[in-house]
């Protein structure tokens, strides 16, 4: 069982590659990938410890300090840190809660590579790691006035325990009743223009002057709800959404034709007559770019309602032929303020204890990192775990596992 990479403050004395030493009031780890070595870490108060990033560029032989996008992980009491690959660092807090003590660090993944043309400067970014996977959400979009609200309603009052509704951000003022994170999700201009520079949004318009758009983290929260995630987006909308990360189910809603189009637009009885013909030209626009743009993995009708309703919920699979699959809250691990770290292949073997223990090292907990999924500015999913004794039959199961 090969241990970690990774040096600790625990020795102040101990060296990292290239003589770079760690300062005595530090809690801090270093892993070596490439020709730079990161070091995760900062100033220990005693009581909590934050989590800063600095770069040693070893062919250099200078400090970097790069710029970190992502959620930045909060304090901790310490922490392991160990390379998966070439392109992150998977990084244990100690003294966590267990659902926020797995964290991965971002060197050179695809989204850090983007950024890092983007901004002109080494880039690093974090990104929280979650047990298990989150069903694909699913993007709904056609004309205004084709049902696609009414649908999405249908799905929400019939399966509530199962979807959530994504919550855009928009610049614009509050109006009347509205509320922040109900409605919409209330920001400075200036904010998301700079979350947007960071890829922070799927999505996202200027619309009379405000912005308006879908973060990642909004598809995130449904997610970590165990719910799936449900996006109304535009057929403008789903072509940057298609270009993202993100991995969703697109369907199309189109009507039966433009005339009955019309006429649900204008039984409406909300919209002036200028209005309702600069939503038919859009609606035309919309149904050409919907129908052969290759966006869209689904095209349904909505030439009656409730058959369209149930049709959607039958390509869902909700519609009694296979029970719907329930996701369960995403699972932390519990950790023991003390453990060790070490890496079999795509298995991460925690060690509970310490060796001064009496308990140390009786459990393992074994990580399985093979099967990643997602990455900054959003969650990692796919993690999955077991805990096993260091009996024969315990380490046995290490060994099929690897």
């Amino acid at each position: 069982m090969g241990e970690a990479p990774a040096f600790y403050a625990e020795d102040p004395q101990k060296e990292l590659p290239n003589g770079i030493a760690l300062k005595s009031r530090s809690c801090e780890a270093a892993v070596d990938i490439g020709d730079k070595t990161y070091v995760i870490g900062g100033a220990d108060d005693e009581s909590a410890l934050s989590l800063g990033v600095r770069t040693f560029d070893k062919s250099a032989g200078q400090w970097i300090n790069p710029t970190v996008l992502g959620t930045k992980p909060g304090t901790c009491k310490g922490l392991s840190a160990v390379p998966l690959g070439q392109d992150r660092i998977l990084v244990v807090k100690k003294g966590s809660n267990p659902d926020d003590c797995l964290w991965l660090l971002e060197v050179d993944t695809h989204y850090v590579r983007e950024q890092r043309k983007l901004h002109g400067t080494k880039v690093i970014a974090w990104s929280k790691g979650v047990r298990g996977n989150a069903e694909k959400p699913v993007v709904i979009s056609g004309p205004s006035g084709v049902g696609k609200g009414t649908l999405i309603n249908k799905l929400m009052e019939e399966f509530p325990s199962l979807f959530g509704f994504s919550v855009s951000h928009t610049t614009r003022a509050p109006r009347g009743m509205e509320k922040d994170g109900v409605h919409y999700h209330f920001t400075q201009k200036s904010v998301m223009e700079r979350d947007i520079k960071d890829g922070k949004f799927l999505e996202f318009a200027s619309v009379h002057g405000n912005l308006y758009g879908t973060s990642i983290e909004a598809v995130e929260v449904v997610a970590d709800k165990g719910k799936r995630c449900i996006l109304d987006i535009d057929v403008q909308g789903v072509r940057s959404v298609r270009a993202s990360s993100l991995k969703a189910i697109f369907i199309f809603i189109r009507p039966p034709s433009m005339e009955e189009l019309e006429k649900r637009l204008r039984a409406r009885g909300t919209e002036t007559e200028e209005q309702i013909l600069k939503r038919l030209r859009n609606a035309k626009a919309e149904l050409e770019q919907g129908l052969s743009s290759g966006h869209f993995d689904h095209i349904l009708y909505n030439d009656n309602l409730e058959e369209c309703y149930q049709r959607l919920k039958k390509l869902l699979g909700l519609d009694g032929s296979s029970g719907p699959a329930v996701q369960s809250l995403p699972r932390g691990i519990n950790l023991p303020l003390e453990h060790s770290v070490s890496i079999i292949d795509n298995k991460i073997i925690i060690s509970s204890g310490s060796p001064e223990s009496d308990e140390a090292f009786k459990n393992l907990i074994v990580l399985d990192v093979s099967s990643l999924k997602g990455g900054a500015p959003g969650r990692t999913r796919g993690l999955d775990f077991c805990e096993v004794d260091q009996s024969s039959e315990g380490l046995e199961v290490i060994n099929k596992l690897s």
